[in-house]
């Protein structure tokens, strides 16, 4: 974990356009932007994704995100902004070290991020719920 690019960034070896720094978070700009203003927040300490991160840390990520996003967004002049991160190889993480994304928006057709799908029976969404319910420590 601490030779991921993001590490790098964070250790200065590697260049980035850094916008907010903080004593637990960066965020710069993404080196492969989907929109102007395109921007990663991340922990300096390296954790791989939400799985293994503590909520000390999860906070200050999610403060920063909070107080920037703002900034972004009036920026590039969107009118909102699309914030994710995925989390493991099958969710399309790439970068083995958890970030979240702010993605400034101008019009909701800019993207298309969640194909329609057929929804669960109610039966089925029951029986889901209630294992994510036990599943919960």
């Amino acid at each position: 974990m601490e030779d991921t690019v993001f590490m790098k960034i964070v250790k200065r070896e590697i260049p980035a356009d850094i916008v907010y720094e903080d004593a637990q978070t960066l965020a710069f700009l993404d080196i492969k932007p989907i929109a102007l203003g395109h921007t990663l927040v991340i922990p300096k300490k390296p954790f791989e994704n939400i799985f293994d991160i503590d909520d000390e840390t999860l906070s200050a990520i999610m403060r920063t995100v909070r107080k920037i996003s703002p900034a972004v967004r009036d920026a590039v002049g969107a009118h909102g902004v699309h914030i994710n991160s995925n989390h493991g190889e099958a969710a399309g993480q790439v970068v083995h070290h958890l970030h979240f994304h702010i993605i400034p928006r101008h019009a909701r057709n800019e993207f298309e991020f969640w194909p329609e799908t057929d929804c669960p029976t109610p039966t089925s969404a029951s029986e889901i719920a209630e294992k994510i319910r036990e599943k919960i420590v």
